[in-house]
């Protein structure tokens, strides 16, 4: 797997020329080699070189670590007071063109650029964005995998099963989270527990307030979930619930996102470029007069970081292909008043959109 993955990696770096591409921490490394590095400012670094072997730079302590990978990287480790950007530049040699892995440290970076003149320096992602935005058949189960996982937990909600009234944000979310780990995750992301106005902050902190019947409450939760190789793949779900009857005004509020969410998983379809999928998702509610208080974009890609390749927003005219993993999660927050959020994980596929989450889309009531 991780061999045919360089490959891939190797082939679009002679369509982009480049000549050594080189992937610290973030999840490039453990997706391209299955080594997730410490982040550290010890050097941690895999150089793949257009023609020959790749090398995986590790400080001595952490080499234990390493499942080593024959024919995919030889090992090379260094010790305390060792100059490991030295050796990293004398893996790179005299290339031309050198992609760096977007979330390299910044320190590392600056010292490969003084360690290494006449190199001009990239964006790794022109690499590995094509490759990673694509899933095959084994990543898109990981991905059915992890948001089976947090469907179940989406319905122990939905059914009331997890106490909201008299508790804080915080405390609701520390339950998810552990529930999170509980349905197989090795670690959990986020889990956004977001109550009466605060859920008009899409990415609102949990924290101290209580829950009272007669409001909503919003819930956005994942985690990652390591596949049998050792690499993790992210879930991401949100539903809303509301302690109690719903006030008219929220009700006709979430109709109108219940119908966009529905237009744009309708609308993701092979082929169809990323913003029209936004377009149709939005349009519903524009056309019902919600449009200012939609205030992000429809989506954003998921894979082995929650957040990734190909993003579902405006501006963005990719079209869709079979394996484009991707959120469709519309939302409508009324500053001061109320928010609500609809979120699935959704595959593109060759027949029709692949839905990852299954969980009850209609606003479920709950005594509390």
């Amino acid at each position: 797997m991780f061999a045919d993955r360089l490959s891939r990696a190797r082939s679009v770096m002679a369509d982009c020329g480049v000549d050594v591409m080189v992937l610290s921490v973030g999840a490039d490394l453990p997706y391209f080699c299955g080594y997730e590095a410490m982040p550290l400012e010890r050097l941690t670094l895999l150089v793949v070189p257009s023609d020959g072997d790749a090398s995986l730079i590790v400080p001595f302590l952490e080499a234990p670590r390493v499942v080593e990978r024959p024919g995919v990287f030889d090992v090379v480790s260094w010790k305390d007071g060792e100059d490991a950007i030295a050796l990293a530049a004398g893996l790179i040699g005299s290339a031309g063109t050198v992609a760096v892995g977007d979330q390299t440290w910044a320190g590392f970076l600056v010292d490969l650029v003084a360690e290494l003149p006449g190199a001009r320096f990239s964006r790794a992602s022109e690499v590995t964005a094509p490759i990673r935005s694509v899933k095959d058949a084994a990543e898109v189960e990981a991905l059915r995998a992890a948001g089976s996982a947090v469907d179940r937990i989406a319905a122990q909600i939905q059914a009331g099963e997890i106490p909201l009234v008299g508790r804080t944000e915080a405390e609701v979310s520390a339950q998810i989270g552990r529930r999170i780990i509980e349905e197989g995750h090795h670690k959990v992301n986020f889990a956004i527990v977001a109550s009466g106005p605060n859920a008009a902050s899409p990415h609102h902190d949990a924290g101290d307030r209580v829950i009272r019947s007669g409001e909503a409450v919003l819930f956005d939760f994942g985690g990652t979930m390591a596949d049998s190789n050792g690499v993790g793949y992210c879930s991401d779900i949100t539903r809303c619930v509301h302690v109690g009857e719903p006030a008219p005004g929220f009700a006709e509020l979430y109709e109108v996102l219940f119908a966009s969410h529905a237009a744009g998983v309708a609308a993701a379809t092979v082929g169809t470029p990323c913003e029209a999928v936004d377009a149709a998702a939005r349009g519903v509610i524009e056309d019902a007069g919600y449009g200012e208080f939609f205030i992000h974009r429809t989506g954003h890609g998921i894979g082995v970081e929650a957040h990734e390749h190909p993003n579902i927003v405006v501006g963005n005219d990719l079209p869709l292909v079979a394996g484009h993993a991707f959120s469709i999660e519309p939302g409508i927050y009324v500053p001061g008043g109320w928010g609500a959020r609809l979120e699935d994980i959704v595959v593109a596929a060759a027949d029709a959109p692949d839905a990852m989450n299954l969980a009850d889309h209609d606003l479920a009531v709950v005594d509390g």
